[in-house]
């Protein structure tokens, strides 16, 4: 691809560095963004820099929020007796689009996957183990992907929650 200019060429590069967005989409978005006003470039970057800088992690799940506490955690309506582990945050806005799950949520931050180096201690399990002790948790809902990664992470999390008087 000859692209005539370095700048249109590094920007080309970033956008392209993105999961699935190939060169050819890359330098679409990018001839897009040159259509836009200043203003809306300024609008689109500091959306961008505030999505790194802003962005926190809920003390209690781990789930994305603007503040110290998601708005999940922070719903006196939620079910607190009741938490569902899952991966990462997308599965949390995939059961929340249902509308359906009423209880709280535990967000691990991954699978064990030692063939990607991913072990016990780069999860959020001793959290969730603490979450255990210091709140009264009656039942724990393992939605983890049906891969031998997660049925290894839920095996070894039933190994560990086992000493824990709950409904697994």
């Amino acid at each position: 691809m000859n692209i005539p200019s370095k700048i249109l060429e590094n920007a080309v590069e970033q956008i392209a560095s993105l999961p699935g967005i190939g060169k050819k989409t890359a330098l679409r978005l990018s001839l897009s963004l040159l259509k836009r006003s200043q203003n809306e470039i300024n609008v689109f970057s500091k959306a961008i820099i505030e999505l790194k800088s802003e962005l926190k992690l809920c003390k209690h799940c781990y789930n994305l929020s603007d503040k110290e506490e998601c708005a999940i955690c922070a719903n006196p309506s939620r079910n607190r007796q009741l938490i569902c582990v899952v991966e990462d945050i997308r599965d949390v806005m995939a059961i929340e689009s249902t509308g359906q799950f009423k209880g709280l949520y535990h967000v691990m931050g991954g699978i064990i996957s030692p063939m990607d180096g991913i072990g016990p201690n780069d999860l959020k399990i001793k959290e969730l183990i603490e979450r255990l002790k210091n709140e009264n948790i009656r039942e724990i809902i393992l939605a983890l992907s049906t891969t031998m990664e997660g049925d290894t992470t839920a095996f070894y999390l039933s190994k560990k929650l086992a000493q824990f008087d709950i409904d697994l």
